[in-house]
């Protein structure tokens, strides 16, 4: 199985788990071609992981992947915005910012 479709699957089945989520930025900056910090590759995947990253990355510079290649950056996004959207959600919003019913924005004059 190529690394790419491999990685695919991999984030698909596990999209919360930390490995998946160094996948998924990893794929991101690859397809932004932005920053990535090596350390995380090392530090948050397991060997087979880390391995399996490094494929990606090689696979990734050849370039001759590119349907494999959008269907893994689609679902990287997917699992980044799930991310983000769980650490950002408050439990409650709070009386105090959440809008009054009657509050009507105020006409230009």
């Amino acid at each position: 199985m190529r690394a790419i479709k491999e990685a695919r699957k991999f984030i698909e089945r596990n999209p919360t788990d930390a490995a998946a989520l160094t996948l998924s930025r990893l794929v991101l900056a690859l397809e932004k071609e932005a920053d990535f910090p090596l350390t995380d590759l090392y530090s948050r995947l397991d060997h087979d992981q880390f391995a399996l990253a490094l494929r990606v990355l090689d696979e990734w510079r050849l370039d001759r992947y590119y349907l494999g290649k959008a269907r893994l950056f689609e679902v990287s996004m997917l699992t980044h915005g799930m991310a983000q959207e769980s650490a950002a959600a408050p439990d409650a919003v709070p009386a105090a910012e959440a809008p009054a019913a009657d509050d009507k924005p105020a006409k230009k004059s």
